[in-house]
This record gives structure tokens, C-alpha cells and sequence, in this order.
């Protein structure tokens, strides 16, 4: 049985400013029933009674703010939220995936954010972009080097669609991973940097294999930058995963 399709809210994230509730109604009406908010200080309480009503559940929440603020505040705007998995989208400098000393530190930075968040009953992940896949050490991504020296409660969402930019085989990269991976970004496209995304099955990620290699993962449908109306993207993505839903 898989987990509901949720969606990185980032993917509206200019119609979210304009009117959060329609878009998070406009989302349900699709037929999401979770959702993955990016910015978890902004009015929890309120975003939490709006999702509750809909029925939409927070799957896991980004929170760059964890680098940036004190972590207590994070920690407790996500559990407002209802989620217990908090995610690092980026704030690590891309230079630190390059060498085997910079990735210690990320590691050590994310393993001391972990232990702050066990004492509030949450857990802390790291989302990838391209720049965790391209460069390798010793012939292996960066990303795998990292995972090798993160504490063993600290997940991973993996970004399939930055990770096959980055050169990697993704289903391969995953198997590799393992349970180490609790959740995926699913997106689509010309797999190049810079190009627009396109709605999930509709570019040329191998999304069936993908799957496959990561069954009990959470699947949020992103969409950074979209070539069509967004909610009609997202309608297509969310049509083309729950026809795949067996996998």
C-alpha cells in the first residue's frame, strides 16, 4: 500500500501568496490529499485548520529556515503543522558536495540538526539538487558519500528529477540508497538544466522505475518551474501517478 500523493508547495508558490486557501481547496478538488508546505512559520495554525478541513494531510515539511533561525521555533511551527519529518531543501553550500572534507561537515551539520529535532519527537531530512549527484568521489555521487556518514535517523527525500540532471541513474541511485530514502520529489521534463518542467509522465523520467525502486516512499509531485498552467500540470501528474499507483 502506498502513501497518498502529496505536492511541494512551492509549486504554487505565487498563487499561494495571493490566496493560500484557494489554492490548498483547488489542490483537494484535484484529488491531492497531502500536501508539503516550504515555509512552516508562516501562519501554522491557520494553514493547519485549513488543510484539516479539506482533508488534506502534511506529508513532511521543507524548512530552510532551520539554518537560518533558532530551531525550537521551526521545530514547533512543524508540529503545529502535524508532521513529524522536517526537510533541509538547501542553505549548504554547493562547494561542500565537492570534497570528502566538505561533505563531513554537511553531514556533522545536519547530524547536530537531528538531535535537536529527536527532542521535540521529529526527524530531519536532506533534499538534493543537482549539485549532491554531479560531483563524485572515488566513483560514487556525492549524495552516497554524505548518506555513508549521516547519523542512521537522518532521511533522505530524494529529488529524482535533479538527480538524473545531475548524471545519475536513478532507479539504480535509489536501490543504492535504500531505506535510507522515506520520500521522493516526482517531477518531469526535458531532464536539462534550465528548461521548464513539464507535468509527471509527460517528459522523459523513466517514472514507472523510479517507483518501483522506492515503493514506500513518500511520491510529492513538484514542479519548479512549469511549461503549461500549473493546477492543469498538476491535475495531469496526479491522473499519471494514481494510474500507477499499483507499483
Amino acid at each position: 500500500m502506498t502513501r497518498p500523493i502529496s505536492v511541494q508547495l512551492y509549486t504554487v508558490r505565487e498563487p499561494l501568496t495571493a490566496d493560500r486557501d484557494d489554492v490548498l481547496r483547488r489542490i483537494s478538488e484535484i484529488g491531492y490529499t497531502a500536501v508539503e508546505p516550504y515555509d512552516p512559520t508562516s501562519d501554522p495554525e491557520g494553514f493547519r485548520q485549513v488543510a484539516d478541513d479539506l482533508g488534506l494531510r502534511v506529508s513532511s515539511s521543507h524548512a530552510g529556515a532551520l539554518l537560518r533561525q533558532e530551531p525550537a521555533e521551526v521545530f514547533d511551527a512543524v508540529a503545529t503543522l502535524g508532521t513529524d519529518l522536517v526537510i533541509i531543501p538547501a542553505g549548504i553550500a554547493h562547494e561542500e558536495f565537492t570534497t570528502a572534507d566538505g561533505i563531513a561537515r554537511a553531514a556533522d551539520l545536519l547530524n547536530g540538526l537531528a538531535e535537536q529535532a529527536a527532542g521535540h519527537g521529529m526527524r530531519v531530512g536532506y533534499h538534493n539538487h543537482w549539485w549532491e549527484i554531479e560531483p563524485k568521489l572515488d566513483g560514487r555521487h556525492a549524495i552516497e558519500v554524505l548518506a555513508d556518514r549521516l547519523a542512521p535517523e537522518v532521511f533522505l527525500q530524494i529529488d529524482t528529477y535533479w538527480a538524473a540532471v545531475g548524471g545519475a541513474d536513478v532507479p539504480a541511485l535509489l536501490g543504492r540508497l535504500g531505506e535510507r530514502v522515506i520520500a521522493l520529489h516526482v517531477k518531469d521534463g526535458p531532464v536539462v538544466k534550465g528548461e521548464p518542467h513539464t507535468a509527471v509522465g509527460r517528459g522523459v523520467m523513466p517514472v514507472p522505475e523510479i517507483l518501483a525502486a522506492a515503493p514506500g516512499a513518500w511520491r510529492v509531485v513538484e514542479l519548479d518551474e512549469c511549461a503549461t498552467d500549473v493546477f492543469a500540470a498538476l491535475a495531469d501528474s496526479h491522473a499519471y501517478l494514481t494510474s500507477l499507483e499499483s507499483l
